[in-house]
């Protein structure tokens, strides 16, 4: 299990002794590792994908600038749950580190976090948020992981996150939350946002929590800049004229069709019935003359 990772660490640490000796070529060393490792840790990368599963996931935890990049993303290309500890690993070296700068290890693993799914991967990130192992400008990609993977942040550390500086921050933090009162209250104000972004976010949770303030806003959002989110949000708060835009949506957005029939089905309401089985009756009688 270990051969080639053991391979991949010992040319890390060789390249981080090269560090000290100034380029000096240590060639007793090189002769140690036989061509076959010297030509796997020569590669860049991409050649995390000549790793076997075991092998990938052992060389996580230790890998350095050069490689962690590569071995997470191939992680989440297999989407290895079994990678998801030492993809924590990995963040955790750099508890403490990133209040200025984004640390490239840390983002590498939240992004194949996300990449991977899965509750295992959600609750790991939620736990590398929470204990602020992820900082400063790194919290950008971990937020989006967050939100992609529909982590639900405490509430005390939700608030802080609502009201951040980043706007994206600000927007990836309406995603994490539960509908507690101070909760509502901070995505209310959010909805008054100076940025455009935020006020989606904000009104798109509202809306997923059934509150019928968020209706106006997702309304207008249907009409001018439709998205599966903001059509997955107004279920809960449709109205008629919310129904019509779905069904204008089923009949001429195709790549969002699927999903504002999906809408349509799911909101309890006589006109979603009769526009939904029109959407349906319509796309038969296209089907039928394509034949």
């Amino acid at each position: 299990m270990g051969g080639v990772a053991s391979v991949w660490r010992r040319g890390m640490a060789e390249r981080q002794l090269d560090l000290f000796t100034h380029g000096e070529t240590r060639a007793g060393d090189r002769r140690s590792w036989g061509p076959s490792s010297c030509d796997i840790l020569s590669q860049p990368g991409p050649r995390a994908t000549a790793l076997g599963d075991d092998a990938l996931i052992e060389a996580i935890p230790d890998a350095g600038l050069t490689d962690a990049s590569a071995l997470a993303a191939e992680a989440a290309r297999r989407r290895l749950s079994a990678a998801v500890p030492a993809l924590e690993r990995l963040c955790r070296r750099f508890v403490g580190f990133g209040a200025d700068r984004a640390i490239p290890e840390q983002v590498a693993a939240v992004t194949a976090l996300a990449g991977i799914g899965g509750p295992v991967a959600r609750h790991s990130l939620a736990g590398l948020i929470a204990t602020r192992v992820v900082q400063g400008p790194g919290l950008v990609p971990a937020m989006a992981a967050a939100r992609q993977l529909g982590v639900d942040l405490p509430a005390d550390l939700a608030l802080i996150l609502l009201r951040h500086d980043d706007s994206r921050i600000r927007a990836d933090a309406c995603g994490c939350v539960r509908a507690t009162p101070g909760i509502l209250a901070a995505l209310y104000e959010l909805m008054a946002d100076t940025e455009a972004e935020v006020r989606c976010a904000a009104a798109c949770a509202l809306g997923r929590f059934g509150r019928p303030e968020a209706r106006a806003p997702l309304a207008g959002l249907l009409r001018d800049r439709p998205t599966g989110v903001v059509i997955e949000a107004i279920v809960a708060v449709a109205d008629e004229a919310c129904i019509i835009l779905l069904g204008r949506i089923a009949r001429t957005v195709p790549e969002l069709a699927e999903a504002a029939r999906d809408a349509l089905e799911g909101i309890e309401h006589p006109r979603a019935a009769q526009i939904l089985a029109a959407s349906m009756r319509s796309d038969a009688i296209r089907s039928d003359a394509l034949r």
